[in-house]
């Protein structure tokens, strides 16, 4: 086989046209052979004599897109030193575009014995393990335009590619759960139907399954258990896993720009599929493990864990930032992707101990002429010390609103002293973002998220069933800030079932009516139930699955109706935070009223008692011009909250709000109700749980 000696940047296999580079970084190596696979499964290994910048690298005129390799690399196994170097373990390529196969987790694929951890074991892994892919970067893009939506534009679905579309009955059944079936026209009709302009995949980077899921008939589900940065899962192609994987998510994303939709991707760059010190050497651990991972500074034979997954990337070396960075570049500018949220994202920003939004991470990401460029979502947490940091990560960066989430539960299951938190949550969170500059889209609105209850499941149970696990239900969330509306899990009693319609439909128009960027969790709007599950990630099968032949149509109309309003009203997603501004007319952007109409006081605000209230919203006193620079004139609103157990007498505001009003929305009925207009100082009852949303005329 011809070799040239070709070069160490970049890095990865990068075909060419007319042959391949290969390169690899590896501090630590004495050698490394690029390991090449016939059809047959023939390996042909290659010596790389070529060393440049600790990038080991060569040419290879002959290879072509669909060659399967892999490399083996030589040094210093010594794990109570942080060294675990092993020839006999066939390692994937970090930079691998595409990936093939899947683990089978057997003894070979460990460094050690199971009998005895200290003795080594040197059978070799190449029959159990994963190949990497040369890929063809070439890609017809057509007219493709990424929507570019500004983030007071956007309402993003958290959305699985297979739980997605698994059941859909116009889905091919030879596409079904896979890129190609998010990209089917009756998908992206339902998602640009519902309002959505953004979809946010659970992890679609290559990832494993897990051995101890697999030995009780389980799966990883969700994913995030990532060992291939730059590949596309493979078992999500439906055209095939030596390449065709990575040309079928190029052509789901053109779909679903060319529907307006922007795909954002949940990416787990704060730790590996490798585990903990007793975990297989699949990749990282095998090229330069002292460089990958965060090791115990006094006990290098183990893993320095912030993750609660046994292993952390070691963010302060610079191979580790290069390799983040690396891939996100790629996903936004050969995939065409359009933002990124960062699992466990205080992980990232550990340089050394501390979370610090100072560390070299968001720098880079800061300085990148094409990074920065893109929407950037922190789940701003982690298991570490000091891990949770919501509001704290610096500007340019949108978060999860934890507080969000929780405060919103607890408003609507009828908490006692939240209606000041509320009011902060509702109007955009400036408590926690607008100190440094950030606006009220900062926050990621989100109520309910693939780690936990269901909207269904929310107002259907007090308690987590996560039996299906095989835990004996002690995964999950324990404190779910849940109320099962009377019984729990299914019932027929009608009152039940119409308390937990409302009580859904409460929790939709509140998330999407409140400044700041809503996230839908996948199914919501269909009524979609994991039977209680809280922990549904080994379940890859119908307790997660749409199941698109029981869908709620009133409630699917229901949040389109939501999304129409949020889209055509600025005031409902203001740029900016609410000031105090006053019009023309002396009325400010916003007021907080009590049910008789009257403005509340401190004693209102401190009560443990109260559960209701007014807002009304300005559309006369937004300030700031639209996206073309003109002055925004837009209606005024006024929504009525009333979370607790009875009915709720409101006297509407008088004149100088507004001499008429339309009701828009009432949940209790789930439409607009009635179409009169209602003069000022008029009485409108809610019933228990219920809000309702008016324009003034």
């Amino acid at each position: 086989m011809e070799v040239w000696p070709g070069g160490a940047y970049p890095l990865g296999a990068t075909y060419d046209g007319e042959g391949t580079n290969f390169a690899l970084f590896s501090e630590v190596a004495d050698g490394v052979e690029l390991c090449l696979f016939d059809d047959d499964g023939t390996e042909t290994r290659v010596q790389l004599v070529e060393r440049d910048s600790l990038v080991w690298h060569a040419y290879l005129p002959a290879v072509a897109p669909g060659q399967r390799y892999a490399f083996r690399v030589h040094g210093r196994y010594e794990p109570d030193r942080g060294f675990r170097c092993d020839p006999s373990k066939l390692l994937l390529d970090p930079y691998a575009k595409a990936i093939e196969g899947d683990t089978d987790w057997a003894p070979a694929c460990y460094s050690y014995d199971f009998a005895d951890p200290k003795k080594r074991n040197t059978e070799d892994s190449a029959p159990h393990v994963m190949r990497s892919v040369v890929v063809n970067p070439y890609f017809d893009w057509q007219d493709d335009r990424q929507p570019r939506r500004t983030y007071h534009e956007t309402v993003i679905y958290e959305a699985h590619v297979r739980g997605l579309t698994m059941t859909h009955p116009d889905v091919p059944d030879t596409i079904r759960g896979t890129y190609a079936a998010l990209g089917h026209p009756a998908v992206v009709e339902h998602l640009t139907g519902l309002g959505v302009t953004a979809v946010e995949l659970m992890p679609v980077h290559q990832f494993v399954q897990d051995a101890h899921l697999l030995e009780k008939g389980l799966s990883n589900y969700w994913g995030y258990n990532t060992i291939g940065y730059f590949a596309p899962h493979n078992a999500y192609s439906s055209t095939g896993q030596r390449g065709e994987q990575v040309l079928e998510f190029k052509a789901m994303v053109r779909q679903l720009h060319r529907a307006g939709i922007e795909v954002i991707l949940d990416v787990v760059y704060n730790h590996t599929a490798e585990g903990n010190h007793l975990g297989p050497t699949l990749a990282f651990r095998g090229i330069d493990n002292q460089s990958y991972y965060r090791l115990v500074d006094d006990d290098p034979a183990h893993y320095y864990d912030t993750t609660g997954t046994g292993n952390t990337l070691l963010m302060r070396n610079p191979h580790v930032l290069q390799l983040i960075m690396d891939s996100l570049r790629y996903w936004a500018t050969d995939m065409h992707v359009d933002g990124f949220r960062f699992d466990l994202a205080a992980s990232l920003a550990r340089q050394f101990h501390e979370v610090d939004r100072l560390s070299a991470f968001f720098d880079l990401v800061h300085q990148d002429p094409v990074v920065s460029q893109v929407k950037l979502i922190a789940e701003p947490w982690d298991v570490g010390p000091g891990g949770y940091q919501v509001g704290n990560f610096p500007p340019r960066w949108t978060e999860w609103n934890g507080k969000y989430r929780d405060t919103m539960r607890d408003f609507w299951r009828s908490e006692p002293a939240t209606l000041g938190e509320f009011a902060d949550r509702l109007s955009g969170s400036s408590d926690l973002y607008e100190s440094d500059g950030r606006a009220p889209y900062a926050s990621i609105n989100f109520v309910t998220a693939h780690d936990g209850f269901t909207l269904r499941d929310l107002v259907s149970y007090n308690d987590k069933h996560n039996e299906a696990n095989g835990e004996d239900n002690k995964d999950g969330e324990s404190h779910n800030r849940s109320w099962n509306s009377g019984a729990e899990g299914e019932t027929s009693d009608q009152e039940v079932l119409a308390l937990r319609a409302r009580r859904q439909r409460n929790v939709l128009a509140t998330m999407l009516l409140s400044q700041g960027t809503p996230m839908l969790l996948y199914g919501d709007e269909l009524g979609r139930t994991q039977r209680g599950n809280n922990n549904a990630y080994c379940q890859d099968n119908e307790l997660s699955w749409v199941d698109w032949s029981s869908v709620d149509k009133d409630l699917v109309a229901f949040v389109n109706r939501l999304t129409s309003l949020r889209a055509e009203h600025p005031v409902l997603r203001r740029r900016r935070f609410f000031t105090g501004d006053r019009d023309a007319e002396g009325v400010p952007d916003v007021a907080w009223l009590r049910p008789d109409g009257e403005q509340m006081d401190a004693d209102d605000w401190d009560s443990q008692s109260v559960r209701s209230m007014a807002v009304y919203l300005n559309g006369r006193a937004i300030t700031e011009p639209d996206r073309r620079g003109e002055k925004i004139s837009d209606d005024s609103f006024l929504m009525l909250f009333n979370s607790g157990a009875d009915a709720t007498d409101f006297t509407l505001p008088d004149g100088l709000f507004g001499d008429m009003w339309e009701v828009v929305l009432d949940t209790a009925v789930g439409d607009g109700g009635e179409s009169a207009s209602i003069p000022d100082a008029s009485v409108r009852t809610l019933i228990a749980h219920s809000l309702v949303l008016l324009r003034r005329v």
